[in-house]
């Protein structure tokens, strides 16, 4: 039972993207061990700017 739980905790962080950092430090061990990774702050603030920068409405 405990298992299930743990897993659908996990399948809402995902989809919540609370586990974004952590995410992200994982691609970056797999992918970028030369590059020195984003400090959490810099991480979401980069999330953010991207995010809303632009014009994000249909009309």
């Amino acid at each position: 039972m405990l298992s299930k739980i743990k897993a659908f905790w996990r399948g809402v962080r995902h989809l919540s993207g609370d586990d974004a950092y952590e995410r992200y430090l994982r691609h970056h061990a797999a992918h970028h061990q030369a590059d020195i990774a984003l400090s959490k702050a810099a991480f979401f603030k980069q999330w953010q700017d991207e995010k809303w920068n632009g014009i994000k409405r249909c009309c």
